[in-house]
């Protein structure tokens, strides 16, 4: 399926606000409601919009650090940590990559001997290194059309 000029603004619409009504994003993007939900259905079964959730601020429900953590594996480890990683309450972003490190992972801690509590953990099964995050500077899971 391509993504039409119509559909990325109704992509922007439900990015800002996932609630919005198909009346409120026909009005922005200049369609009616029954065309908005006809092309959001097709954006759905395409899987292009894949889900709709909640964001719950890490801060405001007691998780004053965040930090991105790298790990390169011991060698045989890799498989099992990436079973683990996945009961980790702590991650909200994992991603295997290329390049030295074989895991980058986003974590939210309440502080700092949670932080070394939770490399503990880890390192039995690489070695990490961690960053801790000052600010976000790009809202993150926005896509924006390609020029």
């Amino acid at each position: 399926m391509s993504i039409d000029s119509l559909n990325w603004k109704i992509l922007k619409c439900l990015q800002e606000n996932s609630r919005m009504s198909n009346v409120e994003i026909g009005k922005r993007v200049g369609i009616s409601s029954p065309a908005v939900s006809e092309r959001i259905k097709k954006m759905e079964d395409a899987e292009i919009i894949q889900a709709y959730t909640t964001l719950v601020s890490p801060f405001e429900v007691g998780y004053q650090l965040k930090a991105l953590i790298t790990l390169r594996a011991f060698m045989g480890m890799l498989k099992p940590f990436l079973e683990k990683v996945k009961t980790y309450d702590e991650v909200i972003n994992c991603y295997r990559i290329t390049g030295n490190e074989n895991i980058v992972m986003e974590v939210v801690l309440k502080n700092q001997k949670h932080l070394e509590t939770f490399i503990d953990q880890l390192i039995s099964y690489g070695e990490t290194k961690t960053q801790i995050v000052l600010s976000q500077v790009i809202k993150h899971s926005e896509v924006k059309p390609l020029k």
